[in-house]
């Protein structure tokens, strides 16, 4: 069974950890019906999407519709058992209106609120993570 997935980071399509997402794009952007913090954080400025809604942007991002295998690889890319790792969540995202006008569920990785400070920012908040910022990213 096929599971949606939005994707605001690396995992977008042509971004540094696409390889792990083997899913089938849905065409268009997407953006969060909620306003959230996007900010690159640490050493590997890697995109943290915070877990606090009303704040920051509403995010733009791409939705995949992904099997069970490449869901659970990417739990395993962004660490969900750990404790310093994302959490899988529901999320409501707008979808093109060229697309369909409606709104959908989506699973979506983010972080804590208690895990980030504002100390470890490098950048943010952003409404999207872009090649450029991507150019600034370090895997583990």
């Amino acid at each position: 069974m096929s599971q949606s997935v939005f994707v605001f980071g690396t995992l977008k399509e042509g971004f540094p950890n696409a390889a792990i997402n083997k899913g089938t794009r849905v065409p268009g952007d997407f953006m969060t019906v909620e306003r959230y913090p996007l900010y690159l954080v640490g050493e590997r400025y890697s995109p943290w999407l915070v877990d606090a809604p009303g704040e920051g942007e509403r995010i733009v991002g791409q939705v995949f519709e992904v099997d069970e295998a490449t869901l659970a690889a990417m739990d395993k890319l962004e660490r969900i058992t750990e404790r310093d790792g994302y959490r899988r969540v529901m999320l409501e995202v707008e979808a093109p209106r060229d697309v369909r006008p409606e709104t959908i569920w989506v699973h979506a990785y983010i972080k804590p609120r208690e895990q980030f400070a504002v100390a470890d920012a490098r950048l943010g908040p952003l409404k999207e993570y872009t090649h450029e910022h991507a150019a600034l990213y370090r895997s583990r």
